[in-house]
């Protein structure tokens, strides 16, 4: 049966689950706060900025109206930037929607002004009885755009939420799991881009993939440290919103991150590298925003610790590095 879907944010990973969404049989309208990119995507049928050579399938119309948007639908699944998202909902909500909105997000970071995970910004925005829900995993847009196999899980505390949200974007190429553990997810989404930033550096720097396992390993016993101390369930951490998410972006130069840390080990200039990806690098918000949180709850993230001393504190990549391997010797667990 064909869904309706109001998709928010018009960048690579919005349109690849609009293209997704489509392309499994539901009427899409894909929103965006840039009228002239919009004005392309209409006249293209395709995402040429940002996907480009992917065309639309039939099933998805475009808009810059927001109050268009959310007439449209009363699922909402926003694809913003985190510095967006919570903007993004107080927007959304001035349009008077009389309908109970049903609130998804593809969005992975804290909310910047208070480092709040964004269920609670949802529910501060909303209600805490909303339907709220975080699509998260190893996910790189162009490829599933491009139908190419892919696995995600889809978490939210109202169970029909998450399961409705499966249906629509399940396919024979696509694969969506369903979890209770919001905060996991969200948690998992987040801190990986920090670490992709570290990586990247390592890499950059010349170390191989010794370090680059090393740093995968012990960076995912940060995010768990963290995450199970703000709820999270460790089973989480594990899959594929944890491990495989944490893989996916250290590992591959598709990531922004993993790209900026790697221009950033070679000696270059952050403003440039910011310049040229041209797009949002999570990493560099969540890292001070990771830090703080582990600061208020007394979490050991030495790892998020020293990237965000390279991003904050102009600390010589080099530096941090040795700074990680000086640490006290202790046992691993």
């Amino acid at each position: 049966m064909s869904q309706k879907l109001t998709l928010l944010g018009a960048g690579s990973w919005g349109t690849a689950l609009a293209i997704l969404a489509a392309r499994n049989g539901s009427q899409v309208l894909l929103w965006g706060h840039n009228e002239e990119h919009i004005a392309a995507l209409a006249k293209e049928r395709k995402n040429q900025r940002y996907l480009p050579g992917l065309d639309f399938p039939d099933g998805i119309t475009v808009t810059a109206d927001l109050k268009k948007a959310a007439e449209f639908s009363d699922l909402i699944l926003l694809s913003v930037p985190s510095h967006a998202f919570k903007s993004t909902l107080i927007a959304l909500k001035r349009q008077g929607s009389s309908k109970d909105l049903k609130i998804a997000w593809a969005t992975k970071g804290f909310n910047p002004e208070d480092g709040l995970l964004l269920h609670q910004v949802v529910a501060d925005v909303f209600t805490p009885n909303t339907f709220a829900a975080i699509l998260s995993g190893p996910t790189f847009a162009r490829e599933v755009a491009a139908n190419l196999p892919t696995a995600i899980t889809i978490a939210s505390k109202q169970a029909e939420f998450a399961n409705q949200l499966a249906d629509i974007l399940h396919s024979d190429r696509f694969r969506a799991y369903t979890s209770s553990d919001i905060i996991g997810v969200e948690v998992g989404g987040a801190v990986k881009n920090v670490l992709a930033i570290a990586a990247g550096i390592a890499d950059g720097l010349g170390f191989g993939a010794n370090t680059r396992a090393a740093l995968i390993t012990r960076g995912l016993s940060e995010i768990m440290r963290l995450g199970i101390k703000l709820g999270g369930k460790q089973e989480t951490f594990i899959g594929l919103a944890g491990l495989g998410d944490l893989v996916l972006t250290c590992t591959d130069n598709q990531s922004r991150n993993r790209r900026f840390g790697l221009a950033l080990g070679q000696g270059r200039n952050k403003t440039s590298i910011i310049d040229e990806i041209g797009q949002e690098i999570e990493g560099i918000s969540a890292a001070r925003d990771t830090l703080l949180l582990a600061q208020r709850h007394g979490i050991d993230m030495p790892i998020t610790e020293q990237t965000y001393k390279v991003l904050y504190e102009e600390l010589n990549p080099l530096r941090a590095v040795q700074n990680l391997l000086a640490r006290d010797q202790k046992a691993e667990s």
